[in-house]
């Protein structure tokens, strides 16, 4: 009788993982398992390619690059997993387990990345393929041979152990930076227990903040009566900060909002400083002035003068605009009698500029929520990709294994029925677990097996919104709305991709500055006539969203323009010169440098407790560092792209259907086979112009 050996489900490293069988003890057994088994397979693979390199043979593709891909595959997979529950199922047990194996991971990624052999074999790969390469094969390995570089593989003794202790410390300190800010979060609340202090809130946020407290322990709390616990996650902070009339309270919500982890034991002031210390030595022990410069080689923008450029660019023009929206917020605090009139502070501007809005165009954004509950927001964005794309998007809960009962799980095909990808969607705020923000991740790429059955892509979207209350469904700020069109776009790329290359199918291989393409580009629809008319509908009545409303939310488009545009500059050319200017030798924190740029990207003076940076997770527990500017430089292709179809008429439907063919069959398709630009030339006809983007903001000068 054969007896039958059970793989752990931590080490299966294909299909879907089965998220609820892996533990935190499954973790600490299994991964120095598989990072042993790798390390075994590599050597192997070492002294194969070492022996062809000995003689003057070519080398094929299959040869190299596909022992290569399905070693950096399996540890992707079960680390990939381990590193998405870690974000969206955090426990101390989980974390602790993920900190654990975390250097070990990272000692063999430096040893995949400095093999010797390995770039001597790709080297030859390159430069005498046993069969001509093509278009995308040569663009990867020139990426390959790229990534090895800035791994350390031309180091030697005491510079290689050096760079390698480095790596190790930068990957602990951006995870402990993350959970800092986690920790932060979920730590600080607010009870509230008297009616004045709730006054101005909107029901909607009366009754979430009565569930957490309900949730917390006051079982009795109601959306009337109390009592309200605030917090500072985004469903809860955002609307508080935004309606609540108690401007001493606001600013108490947001001080701790703007000072998250930069005291006691989750103060990130020195992880930071030691993060970009450490970045910068990286970087010169690879031969870059900088770490800006080596984040900079791998991208579309040339350099940081290029970048700076841009956001100049955007700075002068949104400047001028962001004065004239502060003035106008001034105005309208003195027309209410507000003693803060004169002096308005942070916590005020939310809050007027929401008074603003209304008064200017009558436009009240919460009360619009009913009209967007989530699964019409669905559906409506499953339409407008039946639209541009021609695919069909069903849901298939129950086909796969989840890791919360809030995650749904979608199929993509196209029109003619044949399969093209899945997706799982993960939308609610659980701040006690799952960190903030919102992302798309890969779980499964586009590849084919040895046996030649093909393995179809699946995404993760993640985002943070507003949860079900009661019996209503999650009902959406247009924000909310915009974010989950938002990561639908990079979800598109990554399944809709034809490239039959793994490293260079949907998001892979694709630069940094560019990746933000589809994303931004999918926000453009959520104002969209055919697409917004066709999903807001009020989730009692079923009453479509008034023309009025549209009309509204069409004219506020631009609506404190200049203030936001200039906040993203702030933020980018921070970011770009903390990784390009900042030194520990500078007698200056990073905190004092970000205070010094905000007196040209910014109309208020970040108050004396303002911490931002300890909270910036894009930078310092993200992959964002020198490259936030990437936000920007692809809203000038996104609108450049989105223009396209306004210049074909968004009216015109069978124009609208071409150039979404084109769209698909180009930016979503062709992934990181061929460069962005490339890619952008080929839908648009040409390189792409920053004219659309100024217009779209509202900032363009007589």
């Amino acid at each position: 009788m054969t007896q039958t050996i059970a793989i752990s489900p931590l080490l299966r490293g294909e299909g879907l993982p089965d998220y609820s069988a892996i533990t935190p003890e499954l973790v600490k057994r299994d991964i120095p398992q598989l990072l042993r088994q790798l390390d075994t397979d590599f050597t192997d693979l070492e002294k194969r390619l070492a022996a062809t390199l000995e003689t003057e043979s070519p080398l094929a593709w299959e040869t190299v690059m596909e022992p290569l891909r399905l070693i950096g595959e399996r540890l992707r997979w079960s680390w990939g997993v381990v590193s998405h529950l870690n974000g969206v199922c955090n426990s101390s047990e989980l974390r602790a387990a993920h900190a654990e194996q975390q250097p070990e991971v990272v000692r063999l990624s430096n040893r995949l990345g400095q093999s010797q052999t390995v770039h001597a074999a790709l080297t030859r790969l390159r430069d005498a393929p046993a069969e001509p390469l093509t278009p995308a094969r040569v663009r990867i390995l020139k990426s390959e041979l790229l990534s090895m570089q800035q791994r350390g593989v031309a180091l030697t003794g005491e510079e290689k152990t050096a760079f390698n202790e480095a790596s190790e410390r930068l990957a602990a300190l951006s995870t402990s930076f993350g959970n800092h800010v986690l920790d932060a979060t979920q730590q600080w609340t607010l009870k509230l227990t008297q009616k004045e202090e709730v006054s101005g809130l909107p029901q909607r946020a009366l009754e979430a903040l009565a569930a957490a407290a309900r949730d917390a322990g006051d079982t009795g709390a109601t959306a009337a009566d109390g009592p309200w616990l605030i917090g500072l996650d985004m469903p809860r902070y955002i609307p508080f900060i935004t309606h609540a009339d108690s401007r001493s309270l606001r600013e108490t919500a947001y001080r701790a909002h703007v000072g998250r982890a930069s005291s006691g034991d989750l103060d990130n002031r020195a992880l930071i400083e030691e993060i970009l210390k450490l970045k910068r030595q990286q970087a010169e022990r690879l031969g870059y002035a900088h770490w800006a410069d080596l984040s900079l080689s791998g991208k579309m923008a040339d350099d940081v003068p290029a970048v700076e450029a841009l956001l100049e660019e955007l700075r002068a023009a949104a400047f001028p605009t962001a004065e004239q929206e502060l003035n106008d917020l001034r105005t309208i605090a003195g027309q209410h009698n507000a003693p803060e009139a004169s002096d308005l502070a942070p916590w005020d501007l939310t809050y007027w500029s929401e008074k603003l809005r209304r008064e200017r165009f009558d436009l009240d954004q919460e009360a619009l929520r009913p009209w967007f509950p989530l699964p019409q927001v669905l559906e409506g964005l499953f339409g407008v990709c039946k639209r541009l794309f021609d695919i069909v998007i069903e849901p298939a809960d129950g086909e796969a294994p989840i890791w919360h009962k809030d995650v749904r799980y979608f199929r993509v095909s196209d029109s003619n029925g044949t399969p093209l990808a899945s997706f799982y969607l993960d939308p609610y705020s659980r701040p006690a677990s799952k960190r903030g923000g919102a992302w798309m991740d890969d779980c499964l790429g586009l590849s084919t097996r040895s046996d030649g059955t093909r393995v179809l892509p699946v995404a993760y979207l993640i985002c943070n919104q507003t949860p079900p209350v009661g019996d209503a469904p999650s009902l959406m700020s247009f924000e909310e709305v915009e974010t989950l069109f938002h990561e639908f776009g990079h979800g598109l790329q990554h399944m809709l991709t034809t490239v039959e290359e793994p490293e260079a199918a949907g998001i892979s291989n694709v630069e940094w500055d560019a990746v933000e393409l589809p994303s931004q580009f999918m926000e453009n629809w959520c104002l969209d006539r055919t697409t917004l008319m066709g999903m807001a509908r009020h989730w009692q009545t079923g009453e479509a969203l008034p023309e009025a409303e549209f009309q509204k939310l069409c004219t506020s488009r631009t609506f404190n323009a200049g203030l936001s545009t200039l906040r993203q500059v702030h933020f980018a050319l921070t970011d770009m010169r903390l990784h390009s200017q900042w030194t520990p030798d500078l007698d200056l924190t990073p905190d004092q440098m970000r205070r010094g740029i905000a007196t040209t990207t910014a109309v208020m003076e970040p108050i004396e407790g303002d911490h931002f940076l300890c909270a910036f997770g894009h930078i310092f527990a993200g992959g964002y560092s020198a490259g936030y500017y990437s936000y920007k430089w692809a809203e000038v292709l996104s609108a450049d792209a989105f223009a396209a179809f306004e210049e074909a008429g968004l009216d015109q439907e069978e124009q609208v259907q071409s150039t979404g063919a084109r769209f698909r069959d180009t930016v979503l398709s062709l992934g990181g086979s061929r460069s962005p630009s490339e890619v952008f030339e080929a839908f648009r006809g040409r390189p792409a112009s920053s004219e659309a983007l100024i217009r779209h903001s509202g900032l363009l000068t007589a």
